[in-house]
């Protein structure tokens, strides 16, 4: 079934059917749209399964339908309204009917590039709250002062102004402002959910940057905001102090590196300096022991998952030492570690040389000395070693292959 057909059989059955969303956005920022969603008004819903028999339904609050449109499912939900009767996200009474018109369904919205539509039999765009001229002028606004209902629309407001390069407007950062003591209470499911989407943007510095200017960076993320002020050696950092080379840091991994989970190593790879005592800095002597402590404190409070955890905490402990390791048997056991995580050889390098400046050579070659490396186990122990004395013998080997291949050099 096409769009067009879809359309005809909501308008047979006395409604009108929309696209919205991010479809209609990213229409206006010239980009092509990954999913499309609809809006139909005007039908009961008892008629609208009639329509369309195969649809799935899914939803609790309120039914939304999965429907095959140009050969993909799509979400279709009927016009709805909310009205805030309660705290946190939960706290909406939701009423839809045949009765609620497309611009009470856009009124609900968070910001106004998502809160326009386009009639799809006849392309009319719907856009009460000028969310067109926002996009043109790449302006992140609040539909209205309901924005605060959902605290979480705050985080979304910065996650959009990082995905699309756009500025929130003063008045918008104003009722961000306003949404910290609900975010305190919020599920941490949902702040990961922002969190990690924030993370896949080209440049996720913006949603840090955004929710620090609405003063709420310390509420959702104090192990970042902690790093504010923690100067460093000019030498090393021109750039600033410990948050600032955070942010270039997760800018830069992010352009060369798609994977949120490397992306959230790089971001807590000094974390442990937000904890140096004042009278230490500029220097930050033993952060990657105490960045093990943030992460895990940060854990309690948002249960990250286990690979991130793991990944960050190698990063945190290996980022310093790394680069300058120069001894063959410690070389072999960074590798051999690393080739058992998930974090990968490129994305453990993408780290380092954003950290670093470049790479050392054995990080340059890593996957080829790791590959040769692993050319070498228990088969090829003496047979009368047995236990612990075959891994160390393994060790050893590796070391030995370790010092030939530099040799070859």
């Amino acid at each position: 079934m096409t769009e067009l057909d879809f359309a005809k059989k909501i308008h047979e059955a006395g409604g009108a059917a929309y696209l919205v969303g991010g479809a209609v956005r990213d229409k206006f920022r010239g980009v092509e749209a990954h999913d499309k969603d609809y809006c139909v008004t005007g039908v009961d819903e008892k008629i609208f399964v009639a329509a369309f028999p195969k649809a799935a339904k899914f939803g609790k609050s309120f039914p939304v339908y999965a429907v095959e449109i140009d050969g993909k499912f799509c979400e279709v939900a009927f016009a709805r309204t909310e009205k805030k009767i309660g705290a946190g996200y939960r706290g909406f009474e939701i009423s839809f009917s045949p009765s609620v018109t497309i611009e009470q369904d856009l009124f609900r919205r968070d910001t106004t590039i998502n809160a326009m539509a386009i009639e799809i039999l006849s392309g009319k765009l719907v856009d009460p709250f000028g969310g067109r001229e926002d996009v043109l002028n790449k302006k992140i606004r609040a539909v209205s002062k309901h924005f605060t209902d959902d605290p979480v629309r705050a985080l979304r407001a910065a996650r959009q102004a990082a995905q699309f390069d756009f500025e929130i407007c003063a008045e918008t950062i104003a009722a961000m402002k306003l949404c910290g003591a609900e975010l305190a209470h919020e599920p941490t499911e949902r702040i990961f959910d922002e969190l990690e989407t924030a993370l896949k943007t080209d440049r996720p510095s913006i949603f840090f940057r955004s929710l620090a200017r609405a003063e709420l960076l310390e509420i959702i993320f104090p192990e970042i905001y902690q790093l504010r002020g923690k100067i460093q050696p000019t030498h090393f950092h021109p750039e600033g102090d410990a948050y600032e080379h955070t942010l270039k840091i997760v800018d830069e991994v992010a352009a060369v590196n798609p994977k949120p989970m490397v992306r959230f190593s790089a971001l807590m790879h000094d974390i442990g300096k937000g904890t140096t005592p004042p009278e230490m800095l500029p220097h930050h002597y033993k952060h990657e022991k105490r960045g093990l402590e943030v992460l895990e404190q940060m854990n309690r409070r948002m249960t990250l998952p286990n690979e991130w955890k793991k990944s960050a905490a190698f990063v945190i402990r290996e980022h310093m030492r790394a680069p300058r390791l120069n001894k063959p048997g410690k070389i072999v056991e960074l590798l051999m570690k690393l080739n058992g995580l998930k974090l990968g050889v490129k994305d453990f390098c993408d780290i380092i040389r954003a950290d670093n400046h470049g790479l050392p050579p054995y990080l340059e070659r890593a996957r080829e000395i790791i590959d040769e490396l692993l050319k070498i186990g228990g088969k090829d122990a003496p047979p009368e070693l047995k236990g612990a004395e075959v891994g160390k013998w393994i060790f050893a080997a590796r070391t030995r292959r370790l010092v030939e291949i530099y040799s070859e050099e």
